[in-house]
């Protein structure tokens, strides 16, 4: 009945299978007819055998009658299968895969089938699900239980606690990831790792420690370099590549990762402000110089272009002197004005 399995190349690989399945709403309709006809049927020979009608035919009728309601019917009932849109569910039957289910709505599939979601048991103590026991009440370390078998096909996000880790140079950071993914193959995520979602957790720290070890922090005065704080875009993608490359054994495409946070640790973060402070300091004061003296030198040529007056080498030196003084200085200039003869 319904669809048949479709061929697969492989046991757990790229091809899924889609189990036998039939229109769950006509089968639950169908079972609800067939349990009330058992019902009356049920009363319609009890009544008989009570009129002393004790035929066999109202025995067989009265079994019959029971064995449906108390049996065959809530087995067809454990058979329908509802599916929300972007949600898939996996089975087995008799410990052996037996197809996913992706399409929303609601199906009849074999009663004896049991789908199966090991991800559903959660322990609240990695780094992903943390922020989760926080905001149901429940301490870290305790285990959640649900019961729904279905897997979400929708994308999620995967947020872990911020790491301490060592950049190419050996300065101790702070970083912390954003990671946006989906199950785009149920049965790899099911049958291939134990907790999908903590298997992706810990890829991803793993992962961002390979990328931040290969990079500094900031990127020195050579051209090009890339760093952690000034190539965000080609970190993400390298970032984005690495966890991909480690998530395809669940059955995990990984849309986006993004850098949230990044500093240096506590322990250098003072060292390193002075240095980015120095640093500012020197290219303030480079600038200064640099337009102190080419102010100079506009001054110097307006007045001999002006014959304004006529200095010799070393009153030019003095007032070079006097206007660096004034252009380079980092407080006000009081002037001392000579009211005599300059010579």
């Amino acid at each position: 009945m319904g669809n048949e399995t479709t061929a697969s190349s492989g046991a757990f690989g790229e091809t899924e299978l889609t189990p036998r399945h039939s229109n769950g709403l006509a089968i639950l309709a169908l079972n609800i007819l067939l349990m009330i006809g058992a019902l009356v049927l049920f009363i319609v020979c009890v009544i008989a055998l009570d009129g002393g009608g004790a035929t066999p035919l109202a025995i067989i009728g009265v079994i019959g009658s029971l064995l449906w309601l108390c049996v065959v019917g809530p087995i067809l009932f454990g058979g329908i299968k509802v599916l929300k849109p972007n949600e898939a569910m996996v089975f087995t039957l008799f410990g052996k895969y037996y197809g996913v289910l992706r399409e929303p709505g609601i199906f009849f599939v074999n009663p004896f089938a049991s789908a199966v979601h090991p991800a559903s048991t959660v322990e609240l103590s990695t780094a992903s699900t943390v922020d989760k026991a926080v905001a149901t009440g429940r301490p870290a370390g305790t285990t959640v239980k649900t019961v729904s078998r279905t897997l979400s096909l929708k994308a999620m996000t995967l947020n872990n606690d911020k790491q301490k880790i060592n950049d190419s140079l050996g300065n101790p950071i702070i970083i912390g990831i954003v990671v946006v993914w989906k199950v785009v193959n149920p049965t790899k995520a099911v049958f291939n790792v134990d907790n999908y979602a903590e298997y992706l957790s810990i890829q991803c720290d793993s992962a961002l420690r390979n990328i931040v070890r290969l990079y500094p922090y900031d990127s020195s005065d050579s051209e090009g370099e890339t760093s952690l704080r000034g190539s965000s875009q080609e970190i993400a993608e390298k970032l984005r590549a690495e966890i991909q490359a480690k998530a395809e054994a669940a059955g995990i495409e990984i849309l986006e990762a993004r850098i949230t946070h990044l500093s240096y640790a506590p322990e250098i973060a003072a060292a390193m402000l002075q240095r980015q402070q120095a640093s500012a300091v020197i290219a303030a004061r480079q600038m200064i110089v640099d337009g102190a003296v080419g102010m100079v030198e506009l001054a110097l040529d307006k007045l001999k272009a002006n014959n304004i007056v006529d200095l010799d080498e070393e009153r030019k030196a003095a007032m070079v002197s006097n206007l660096l003084v004034v252009l380079c200085s980092n407080k006000d200039v009081s002037p001392i004005v000579n009211s005599g003869s300059i010579y």
